[in-house]
């Protein structure tokens, strides 16, 4: 017996459950998770950050309209508050600088940032060496965000709306008869006029399952530890330091340091786990960059962040295929791109206007910026 739907979402994570809780006001929609719950490979993993200066520039125009889901979110979205002040400080070191400056002249940034000298710097981060920190900048209004507090409300809100969620589905084909997908998996058979893939790392095998040319979405594992602080040390009101170049960051978590060397390894889509390595090297470059030493580790973890060949999601219909959409390649920005993003694909899904996202550049996202192979190997 096959299930009919109006609208198939695979994947469950932070793009799958926006995009569902968006789509099952209006729509009959099944969302299909491959593993038992939601959000394990890549959303449950994230130390997620709310900035609108972090990513690309059309990650950065999708964080900025974001914005006013993370301060005011729906009533009865979540039960406390999704964002929690934090700042983000961009180091460089001297050799750095002119990446610094060209990161600052972004136009959009304008507003954003502060510049300080390497003596507020160490105010506000006071780890940080004297001898490392030649200039730095200070965006005020970043955020610590609870994933899980908002991963949940967007599960809830697609529940509340009526939509089905089908755990340990993986899908094994996806046939297109009669204008009509089928979604055949191990729990059983979903039809339905649309696909959305939110599949994150398993995008592209997603698109294959379905007849689709790949885009070249390319899993990375990055990997996290926290580390334990000196006693003493109240590091709450710390920023998140980042390296202009983003060759690591750390910031503050519950009493510990969360670090990482900001790795981006390709990796097959997998249940990646953090290599020993890598933990080296975010504690040589940490240690490099402050005063501080690691005696003990708490936890160590590695999650998948997904890239499209030119750094920026895919929001759109594929080309090639009818009904066939895509919602992938966020990055490590999924999380603060989620609310604008869920909204412009379940606006293009419905053929809504889209009037009422002029500041996103639409045609950025679209898979159709992939209109051939060479494209993509061109970007790669």
């Amino acid at each position: 017996m096959t299930d009919e739907f109006d609208i198939v979402v695979i994947g469950a994570g932070i793009a799958g459950a926006s995009v569902a809780a968006e789509l099952a006001r209006s729509c009959r929609v099944v969302m299909l998770e491959r593993e038992e719950y939601p959000g394990y490979h890549s959303t449950g993993r994230s130390a997620a950050l709310f900035s609108e200066i972090y990513g690309n520039s059309v990650v950065r125009a999708l964080s900025r309209a974001s914005r006013n889901f993370f301060y005011a979110p729906p009533p009865g979205f979540a039960a406390h508050p999704l964002v929690k002040p934090r700042g983000s400080l961009y180091i460089a070191r001297e050799e750095q600088l002119p990446h610094l400056e060209t990161f600052a002249q972004n136009k959009d940034l304008a507003g954003s940032i502060r510049r300080l000298t390497p003596e507020d710097a160490l105010r506000a981060c006071p780890i940080l060496r004297p001898d490392y920190v030649s200039a730095a900048l200070l965006e005020d209004d970043a955020a610590d965000v609870d994933v899980n507090e908002l991963h949940q409300g967007f599960l809830r809100q697609f529940r509340n709306a009526g939509g089905r969620l089908i755990v340990n589905a993986d899908v094994k084909s996806l046939p297109h008869n009669a204008g009509r997908w089928t979604a055949e998996t191990n729990a059983g058979a979903f039809r339905a006029p649309l696909i959305v893939n939110a599949a994150g790392a398993w995008a592209d095998a997603v698109a294959a399952k379905a007849g689709v040319a790949p885009l070249g979405i390319r899993p990375c594992r990055r990997t996290a530890l926290l580390a334990e602080l000196p006693s003493g040390l109240a590091a709450d009101t710390w920023p998140m330091v980042i390296d202009i170049d983003e060759n690591f960051y750390l910031k503050p978590d519950a009493g510990l340091l969360l670090i990482s060397p900001a790795d981006e390894t390709p990796v097959a889509a997998c249940d990646v786990q953090p290599e020993e390595f890598d933990i080296a090297v975010a504690i040589d470059r940490v240690e490099q960059a402050t005063t501080l030493t690691f005696p003990r580790i708490r936890k160590r973890w590695a999650g998948l962040r997904s890239f499209a060949p030119d750094r920026s999601p895919v929001i759109g219909f594929d080309s090639g295929q009818p009904g066939f959409f895509w919602l992938a390649g966020q990055g490590g920005y999924g999380i603060q791109t989620a609310p604008a993003a869920a909204k412009l694909a379940a606006t293009l899904l419905r053929g809504d206007s889209v009037g009422a996202f002029d500041d996103i550049p639409i045609a950025q996202l679209s898979p159709l910026r992939f209109t051939s192979r060479a494209a993509i190997r061109s970007h790669a």
